[in-house]
Formats: structure tokens, sequence, C-alpha cells
């Protein structure tokens, strides 16, 4: 596979950008029919100027905190693999997280693992609604909008969102390899979860180490509530903490995908509902087939 570029640099300009310079998200180039967007929630611990550090050791955005440690690297040698295209934040989750509901609590984190975040303390109602304008709600603007541009093509896409995980957590050493997320809708996270575990070299959880029903995080917008199948990758962070590791995950990725996406069933709107409860159907622009 080709080395991808793995900066944390934006690969398009986006119109909302906010702050002079600082863009919200990074979209990469894909064929519009390839039947499949890649989402990245938590790519970059990037901050505007105007937030500085949030008033945390710089250390501290180099954690997991900050970010999900080799998810864009995976991304973008996925996206470069299968021709597909790609929608990743390019704003640290500390600042406000994209993967979770305007409503959720943990929107805007105060403590992280343990961190108080300065910066974040005192964020207002006002703060809040700026942050969601400038950066939440132009990046899922951008989700959208690439799949109207796909739906246009004549193919609905199946969603996959990357993220990684921590080897241990308060202690404890996380055993998975590799985890799908998912909630009601089986049609991507089952085949994956059975094709990855057929590898015979991984230990695969299954809505590990979360549980992927939660409502309103990006998937739930995105793929629950619109009937495009979707799933949730979580990949443990040494395991791809350094390109080599990026490039061989998405190796095998590439590998296991094309089949699971040639199934028709993955192409067409099916809601399935939420194990969260009841969910408002969306009619969104972007689901409107050419």
């Amino acid at each position: 596979m080709r080395r991808p570029d793995t900066s944390d640099a934006p690969a398009a300009v986006d119109a909302d950008a906010a702050n002079g310079d600082f863009h919200p998200f990074e979209r990469i180039e894909g064929d519009a029919a390839s039947g499949l967007l890649l989402i990245c929630d938590h790519a970059s611990n990037a901050l505007p100027a105007r937030y500085g550090t949030l008033g945390l050791p710089p250390a501290e955005l180099e954690r997991h905190i900050g970010y999900d440690i080799g998810g864009a690297g995976v991304t973008r040698a996925l996206a470069s693999a299968l021709d597909c295209p790609a929608v990743l934040s390019h704003f640290s989750r500390l600042l406000i997280d994209p993967n979770r509901g305007e409503d959720d609590p943990t929107l805007v984190m105060r403590l992280s693992d343990g961190a108080i975040v300065p910066g974040n303390r005192h964020a207002d109602a006002a703060e809040i609604d700026y942050r969601l304008d400038h950066f939440h709600r132009p990046y899922h603007r951008a989700i959208a909008a690439e799949i109207a541009r796909m739906n246009a093509a004549g193919v609905a896409p199946a969603i996959f969102s990357v993220h990684s995980f921590t080897p241990v957590w308060r202690g404890s050493p996380r055993p998975w390899h590799v985890a799908l997320l998912w909630d009601a809708d089986p049609r991507l996270a089952r085949p994956l979860i059975e094709g990855l575990e057929a590898e015979g070299d991984l230990i695969v959880g299954d809505n590990e180490p979360y549980d992927g029903a939660l409502k309103n995080d990006c998937l739930y917008r995105h793929g629950t509530a619109t009937g495009l199948a979707h799933a949730l990758i979580e990949i443990r962070q040494d395991l791809i903490a350094d390109l080599d590791g990026q490039i061989a995950w998405a190796d095998r990725l590439a590998r296991l995908l094309p089949g699971i996406l040639a199934n028709g069933d993955l192409h067409e709107r099916q809601l399935f509902g939420s194990r969260t409860g009841p969910v408002t159907p969306l009619d969104l622009p972007e689901l409107t087939a050419a």
C-alpha cells in the first residue's frame, strides 16, 4: 500500500472555518460510487489559537484524552486503499466531542481520565453554543454533504467510523485487539466481526470496551436515524501507534470490507430502531437518491 500522509494538516478547506486558518474538518476525496464512507470523529488533538492548550500541559493533549491515537492514520490509509471518501474531525475532542449529541452532558468535558481541563471549567451555554456552531456542526454538515454526494451517484453508502482505545484502563488490561460497536443494525458489524475472527490471530470484541448504543451520537445521527448501514471499529492504540501499524490495519480491513460491501443489503435504507429507545426517523436531504 502507498504510505499515506498522516500529518494533522487538513486536506480540504472548510467554508465554515473559524478563527482564521483553523478548519474544523478534513475531507478526503474518493469515489462517490464506492459505497463506503469513512469517518473519524477523534482524528486530531488540534485546538484553535484562541483556546491555547485549554490550560493543560501539552503532553496531556498527546494522550488518548486529546484524540484517538492512530485513528486518523488508519482512516487515511484505508481511504487510499479502497478509493472511498472520508471525513475526519480536525479539533480535539476536549474542545467539543463530535461523537456526542448536542444535549449530551459529556459534550464538553471538564474532567477527563483524571485530568481537569481548565479551559472548559467555565464554559457556559453561550460558549458551548459557539463551539457547536464553529466546530461540531460543520463536521456533521460535512458528513451529511458527503452522504448526499454519494447518494446522488446512485449508491446509499455504508458508514464506517474509525476509533481507537487504550490498552489499559484504570489499571485493568484490555484483552481485545479490535472490537466492533453497533446498536441494532447488524449489517456491517456482524460480518466484519466474523471476518476478523476468521483471521485467527485476533481477540475480537463485540460492543467492547464500550456499547455502541448511544443516543444521538455520530452514528445514531447519520446511521440509526436515517437507515444507512453503519458500524464503529475500535482498534487498540498500541497496535496503531506508528505508521507501520496503521498501514497493517488498513491492509487487513481493505481485505475484508469489499466482500462485505458487495452485499446489496448494505446499500438500502433500513430502519432497525435502537436499543436506547424509540427513534424518530430523519428526513434529510442526503437521503434523497438521484
